[in-house]
């Protein structure tokens, strides 16, 4: 539960936010199918990654990743968080942890059932279920304990890395270390240089 409330907290890097992972009201539906509407370039000085993203069932959270994308948001801002054998996370903070204003909070979608899967990308949120922006992060190894269940609301998964997953297993061994409270922060900075959009492969 820890590896949970650390994610849930790193957010803002610090222990706030409101509201608490209770109960969630109903077990998850029947698991929708992944569907590839959007794809972007991450360009980082570690390399590229592809992402597909999935609007149709995941429209909140998809269509806050492309708001984000479309004005540039993410340009210059920094993967702030590297844990070796679970997540990389990043999108809200440049270089020396200073955190980028954000748009307002959507609705956690994590019910429709994707899976916190190895190479799936999600929003990153605050201990209240409802608390994403623009953060995301992207799991590193299956993580199912991070999905959501009748006892917790879960981390929405709205995208896929579809290439570049080796340049993910690399911000996530990169050495790290603590700075003023953020821990796991990449000692060397991990810069999200550009994401753009591009034509989506057949998957």
């Amino acid at each position: 539960m820890k590896r949970i409330i650390g994610l849930a907290l790193s957010v803002n890097l610090v222990a706030c936010g409101g509201g608490s992972d209770s109960p969630a009201p109903e077990v998850p539906e029947t698991p929708a199918v992944f569907k590839a509407d959007a794809c972007y370039l991450m360009s980082t000085n570690m390399g590229d990654i592809e992402l597909a993203i999935d609007m149709t069932n995941t429209p909140l959270s998809g269509k806050n990743f492309k708001q984000y994308v479309d004005k540039g948001f993410y340009n210059g801002t920094l993967f702030h968080r590297a844990v070796n054998n679970f997540v990389i996370q990043g999108g809200g903070f440049t270089t020396g942890l200073q955190a980028k204003a954000t748009d307002s909070p959507i609705k956690n979608e994590a019910r429709v059932g994707f899976s916190n899967d190895r190479g799936t990308l999600a929003m990153a949120r605050t201990s209240a279920p409802d608390s994403a922006t623009s953060q995301f992060f992207i799991n590193v190894l299956d993580n199912p304990q991070l999905d959501y269940s009748a006892s917790n609301y879960g981390y929405a998964v709205f995208g896929k890395v579809i290439s570049g997953m080796e340049v993910v297993d690399q911000i996530s061994i990169t050495p790290v270390h603590s700075v003023n409270g953020f821990s796991n922060v990449p000692v060397d900075d991990v810069l999200i240089e550009s994401v753009t959009e591009m034509n989506c492969p057949a998957l």
